[in-house]
């Protein structure tokens, strides 16, 4: 052996490669236990970059690319790569891009439509929302996306606020329509989709598609000049009053369709999507990001906890999309044999809670969970790139160089930003609840809200560190902890969050207080045990001699009011309690919740199943908490 040593030495290597080795691991090590995190969020960055790049050498190039371009070089790349399936039925890229061609070619023909103007969407989830929502975009119309669960009053103030010139009604909601007819504004044309109609000057749609033209319309029509010019419509309850609104501009719905790519998801992935198109999340995030990978969504008309993974199973869904409410929907159901048996490996959404988040990846497998941040108007957002559970993102110096935010002091019972005796506002340490705001600038634009300068206006601080700075108020209380991980805390002002949904308070109040026995009414969202989001509470004051009617009431607020902003529970009290800026005192009832223990003023609770308000006893208050009572 020593002799072949001696034919054959090894090479030594030189001195400092030792030395070089235990250098390298001793920064792995560093780097593992000073910034845990400094990969993925170098990942994150470089693809935030790269996108920026991207959109930014079409601005030099002097093009404006929108999602609309791409799904149409789509058509022509994958004509026959499926884009929708629904109910079984598959819709290739061509079939969609064809029937958008007819119902552009229908509106062309029947309508005097210019570009710019506004057409008003009421349908639920079905391929027909999405081939008028792009047959339109091809006319250059702007498309109001109307909350179909949103009932007469506060629909009529949705449409008349977009101003649209026709209103296009899906054939499963004519029953709605039915009820908002009689008030509509005469100069608002009405189409349905269905092949005949009963109402009176309303045309109808479907018949016209199938003898209409597949040839596009001339490309000049849906033509950008400006990403920031708007293109849709999307209705917000910000943080008071009635819907609002919001204006979603070419740049928005780019960033939007950004965020699945920007998870990891590819061009082989499939998407299912269960939430309403109407939102944000369902159109921008699904529909957009479908779009831009280039990859297949499965649409479902109403989300179905009993039917969702056997969907997934079926069309070998990749990604699903959500929001806390529904994680908590699945984790209820009875648990079965091999709820691991399916190919779901991006779970991308909002508001899940860290217990269900961990119940979640418990029952249903190894699912990254990709909970994500943004207001629909707004012009900051959040990725939790990383997976840590009950973070809604995450935060860097590098991050904040792209996306200017602070978290700042607020005064509770004043309800507003805190400002020092120089009149600027203070930032929160690391680990306290802020006021997240978003600076204004022209790389974050705000676009505010359509027919409302004033409500635009009041979701705008100005003067905030210094004279002239601008920021959006995003209205929600974060946190930011010591690792730079964003955990969502609360909504101020007069909004909570219930079933996925925003409820304005003052939109409950302002249905309650038409009725005749109601002096006045100030309502709030108080936690119940096991649900995501607040539920709905309204303290009452009785007029003078006047009884409390539990069965109008009933009747009052389910005719207004869509079911999620019913207000579960009633507390009748003899004198309403004001702040010092004479505002009604809402932190004492929410903290006091709806416990007949220990409250003594009559509750009530509103039972479907009786058509009426029920007395909430101690017995039923134990089923709530329990979860035995369905909400």
């Amino acid at each position: 052996m020593r002799a072949w040593d001696d034919l054959y030495p090894l090479p030594v290597p030189p001195s400092w490669v030792p030395g070089a080795a235990v250098g390298i691991l001793s920064l792995h090590f560093i780097q593992k236990l000073l910034f845990p995190y400094f990969w993925a969020d170098l990942r994150y960055l470089l693809k935030v970059f790269t996108y920026g790049l991207r959109m930014e050498m079409y601005r030099l190039r002097g093009r404006v690319v929108t999602v609309l371009d791409k799904f149409v070089k789509l058509a022509e790349k994958q004509p026959d790569k499926p884009f929708l399936i629904y109910e079984g039925t598959v819709h290739t890229y061509r079939d969609v891009d064809r029937r958008s061609n007819r119902v552009a070619q229908v509106f062309l023909q029947h309508e005097a439509l210019k570009k710019g103007d506004t057409v008003a969407l009421l349908m639920g989830n079905e391929p027909d929302f999405i081939h008028v929502w792009f047959g339109l975009a091809k006319l250059g119309c702007v498309v109001a996306f109307l909350n179909f669960n949103v009932r007469i009053r506060s629909l009529l103030h949705c449409v008349s606020s977009c101003e649209p010139k026709i209103l296009v009604v899906g054939a499963d909601l004519l029953g709605t329509l039915e009820e908002i007819l009689p008030k509509l504004q005469k100069d608002v044309s009405v189409w349905v989709m269905s092949k005949d109609s009963t109402f009176p000057s309303v045309h109808t749609l479907s018949d016209k598609i199938e003898a209409a033209s597949e040839d596009p319309v001339p490309v000049n029509r849906c033509s950008a000049n400006n990403l920031k010019s708007a293109v849709l419509y999307i209705f917000t309850s910000g943080t008071t009053g009635l819907p609002k609104a919001a204006v979603i501009s070419h740049l928005q719905i780019l960033k939007g369709a950004a965020g699945l790519w920007a998870f990891g998801a590819t061009s082989e992935d499939i998407i299912y999507i269960t939430l309403p198109l109407y939102h944000s999340a369902a159109s921008l995030l699904g529909i957009g990001g479908c779009i831009e990978l280039g990859a297949t969504c499965v649409l479902k008309k109403k989300f179905s906890a009993s039917q969702f993974w056997s969907d997934c199973r079926r069309y070998n869904v990749t990604v699903i999309q959500y929001i806390g409410e529904l994680c908590r929907y699945l984790c209820n159901q009875p648990v079965k044999e091999g709820e691991k048996n399916h190919k779901v490996r991006l779970a991308v959404g909002n508001g899940v809670r860290n217990d269900v988040w961990r119940e979640f990846l418990d029952r249903f497998g190894a699912v990254k969970i990709c909970e994500f941040y943004g207001a629909t108007e707004g012009n900051i957002c959040f990725m939790n790139h990383t997976g840590k559970i009950g973070s809604v993102g995450r935060t860097n110096f590098f991050y904040k160089l792209f996306f200017p935010f602070d978290l700042i002091k607020y005064d509770f019972q004043k309800d507003e930003p805190i400002r020092n005796k120089h009149g600027w506002c203070e930032k929160v340490k690391k680990g306290e609840a802020g006021l997240l705001i978003s600076k204004v600038n022209t790389k974050n634009p705000f676009f505010g809200y359509a027919g409302s300068k004033r409500h635009t206006e009041k979701k705008l601080l100005c003067e905030v560190f210094k004279k002239g700075d601008l920021y959006f108020n995003t209205g929600d209380l974060m946190v930011q902890d010591h690792d730079n991980f964003l955990y969502f805390w609360d909504r101020i002002g007069d909004t909570f969050r219930w079933k996925g949904e925003n409820v304005a308070t003052t939109e409950v109040s302002d249905v309650i207080v038409m009725l005749d026995f109601i002096q006045e009414a100030n309502v709030y969202g108080v936690s119940v045990p096991g649900h995501e989001g607040k539920a709905g509470m309204a303290s009452l004051i009785l007029k003078h001699n006047a009884s409390l009617d539990l069965e109008q009431m009933y009747k009052q607020v389910v005719t207004y009011l869509p079911s999620y902003a019913c207000p579960l529970f009633l507390r009748v009290q003899e004198k309403m309690e004001m702040t010092g800026t004479f505002k009604q005192q809402k932190f004492q009832l929410v903290d006091e919740g709806f416990n007949p223990s220990t409250i003594t003023d009559p509750l009530y609770f509103l039972d479907n199943s009786k058509k009426t308000y029920v007395l909430l006893t101690k017995e039923l208050h134990e089923l709530i908490l329990s979860g035995k009572m369905k909400l």
